[in-house]
């Protein structure tokens, strides 16, 4: 009994640990420790909670994410109303509402105000009872929002639990959701690579963040939290909304460190002046600034009209907006293959620069916007955003304007185009000879990883794309010298040498060869799963999707994309070329021995010096190992190479075997390479 009780003193203890370095790094902004210390706090917690389950509790820092995936979100019911907030777009619009307050008070009423950067994020209203976060829930309608408790619990802003002890029973507390700018663009680097449609703000992006149906792909957003505003209160608390906010931080909620107390209308204005110069050095976006009557009792004074508070406005920055026409919709076909509508505009000076174009970043917006060929439309450019249409001036329409129909081929290549899943945006071509995806597809091609053809970079294949001396992957097998020596810097010798490379790629195995294909969601790891279940590119090729199903790593939209990218006529083609060119279209059985890595889970981290990772894992797979791309209590060994990443922080916390490059070799029996006599 005393030792039980020990441990859940421990457990606590850390637990308020975790939780005051939470408050030193979101809401101070004054870390204490490192990331690499709080992981250990937390990894010791998890592991006293898993040994002793009787004591974990909803609020503890370990419960962040949990759960499967949800099948949808249910609505919960504002316990009071969120309203928007009416929108000044001048000084003058500003002073004749501050007009307005004053006539609400009537005179000799002493006035401050709360300033606050309008943050372009998300609303997002929070509820405590008894100091324990139990709903996080979306704006929604106003009166009712998503519930999005699950998402919420990631952000690591937001506490679990409130600290200190003087906290109402129940409280509801609002703040804004959003994403840093860096965030964003790592953000939408990875959805171009993954050939997905790109967040066209950070709103956006943090909107659809939040209705995830998988939390644990929420926790790696990295969304922040501001918290802003009173919602329903149990009892009364505060006096002023400057001193809500105050205590609020104190019970470890993150406010705007910018929020400032004013106690004139002129020093209302020099803050949004200054904001609104200063604004792109922010990292992250604001649209303007929130105007707050500070008095809590003259808030309750001057009431609400049915969709806004008035004792609160926004200032709203001047917009770098112009109205144009929309001449054009025109299509292009991204390097990926994912179609995007692009508006051709009647050209249009705004913020400095003049605009012929706007990206409508896919048809749904097309449909959202309700927009129309020859439509008069609003266009706004912010910062460096790229040019977009807000909206639709609808009044100004003549009867001549005329509906876009989403096309139903590709305008690059004629091919079928499609969604890869109904509830897909983006559609996409999926011909792999696609002209406006062949240069990218041609060094994915020759890639070391794929077919390996040495010289053949992004210079040279730019070159023969545009010389038009290729249309597909195929056409490179029945270059001629010749051809070659008409091209830029080429002589006999860097000639001959390519020449050689692309006759040497002719042997590369099966796998080699899908992966090089590009199939979309087809990996190195998938192709070389395909090549060993179906051993030939035509068994793969009239495979059913029933003989997907029975191997195990590959799921429904790999098997999907797979069957649907061998159906197109534009890739049967290509295949008979290859074949005709010489290219091997087999698998030969790999010769696996027996070695001290045999059934043993290994992961790689970090650059090795002798083996690329392609090769590394196929000496693995060639000694009876089994390559794996992330660490868990099931891997048994990790490779560690220079520079190793967080695989290596981890297998060291979770107490996995971390081996050097030369143990690796001769665990397999593999004499290591000289660097130096590597290509």
């Amino acid at each position: 009994m005393q030792e039980k009780t020990e441990v859940r003193k421990k457990i606590e203890s850390l637990r308020n640990e975790i939780r005051r370095h939470d408050y030193m790094y979101y809401v101070l902004d004054q870390p204490e420790i490192s990331d690499k210390e709080y992981d250990g706090l937390l990894h010791s917690l998890k592991q006293l909670e898993d040994a002793h389950p009787e004591f974990i509790s909803a609020d503890s820092p370990t419960q962040r994410v949990s759960g499967e995936p949800q099948e949808g979100f249910k609505t919960v019911r504002h316990k009071v109303n969120m309203l928007s907030l009416d929108n000044t777009y001048n000084f003058q619009e500003l002073e004749d509402w501050d007009e307005r307050i004053h006539k609400g008070l009537g005179a000799g009423e002493k006035l401050e105000y709360v300033v606050e950067l309008k943050i372009d994020g998300v609303s997002l209203n929070l509820d405590y009872e008894k100091g324990e976060l139990k709903i996080g829930a979306m704006r929604g309608d106003g009166s009712t929002g998503e519930d999005v408790t699950a998402n919420t619990r990631t952000i690591r802003a937001i506490p679990l639990k409130l600290m200190a002890d003087n906290f109402p029973r129940s409280i509801e507390i609002r703040g804004e959701v959003y994403l840093d700018k860096q965030e964003l663009k790592n953000i939408n680097k990875q959805r171009e690579k993954e050939g997905e449609a790109l967040f066209a703000n950070p709103r956006n992006a943090a909107s659809g963040s939040l209705k995830l149906l998988d939390a644990k792909m929420v926790a790696e957003r990295h969304l922040k939290f501001f918290a802003h505003s009173l919602g329903a209160l149990e009892a009364k608390a505060f006096g002023s909304q400057w001193e809500f906010l105050q205590t609020i931080k104190k019970w470890g909620l993150p406010i705007n460190p910018n929020n400032k107390l004013c106690i004139s209308l002129k020093e209302v204005i020099d803050y949004c002046r200054g904001w609104q110069d200063k604004r792109e050095k922010l990292p992250y976006e604001i649209d303007g600034i929130v105007v707050k009557v500070n008095s809590l009792e003259q808030q309750r004074i001057l009431g609400f009209t049915l969709k806004s508070p008035r004792w609160a406005v926004a200032y709203k920055f001047p917009a770098h907006q112009a109205t144009t026409e929309v001449l054009k919709i025109n299509i292009q076909v991204g390097r990926t293959g994912v179609i995007t509508p692009v508006a051709e505009l009647r050209p249009v000076e705004c913020a400095g620069v003049t605009i012929k174009h706007s990206t409508l970043h896919n048809f749904d917006e097309i449909k959202r916007l309700g927009l129309k060929i020859g439509d008069r439309v609003v266009i706004e450019r912010a910062g460096e955003v790229i040019p977009k249409i807000v909206k639709v001036v609808e009044s100004a329409r003549k009867g001549k304007e005329s509906v876009f129909h989403i096309p139903t081929a590709c305008p690059a290549c004629g091919a079928k185009i499609a969604k890869e899943k109904e509830e897909d945006v983006a559609y996409r071509c999926i011909n792999p000879s696609c002209p406006a995806q062949l240069e990218r597809g041609l060094v994915h091609f020759a890639s070391r990883t794929a077919m390996d053809i040495e010289g053949m970079g992004e210079s040279l294949v730019e070159q023969l794309v545009k010389k038009k001396m290729v249309s597909d992957f195929a056409d490179i097998y029945f270059l001629k010298k010749e051809d070659l020596m008409k091209l830029d810097l080429f002589k006999d010798k860097k000639a001959d040498n390519l020449l050689t490379a692309i006759e040497n790629s002719k042997r590369q195995p099966l796998s080699r060869l899908i992966y090089a294909l590009g199939i979309r969601h087809v990996g190195e790891k998938a192709a070389f799963v395909l090549a060993r279940e179906f051993k030939t590119l035509d068994n793969l090729i009239q495979a059913k999707r029933e003989e997907f199903d029975v191997i195990y790593e590959v799921g429904l939209v790999m098997a999907g994309s797979t069957e649907e990218f061998f159906r197109q006529d534009s890739t049967r083609k290509l295949i008979r070329k290859l074949k005709d060119a010489g290219v091997n279209t087999k698998e030969e059985p790999m010769k696996i021995k027996k070695t001290a890595l045999s059934e043993k889970t290994v992961v790689f981290t970090g650059e090795l010096a002798s083996f690329s990772r392609s090769e590394a894992e196929q000496l693995l797979r060639q000694a009876g190992g089994i390559p794996s791309s992330s660490v868990s209590q099931k891997t048994d060994f990790v490779v560690a190479g220079d520079t190793p990443g967080s695989k290596y922080e981890k297998a060291k916390k979770l107490g996995v075997k971390i081996i050097n490059e030369k143990e690796f070799s001769r665990l397999i029996g593999e004499r290591l390479r000289d660097p130096a006599q590597q290509s």
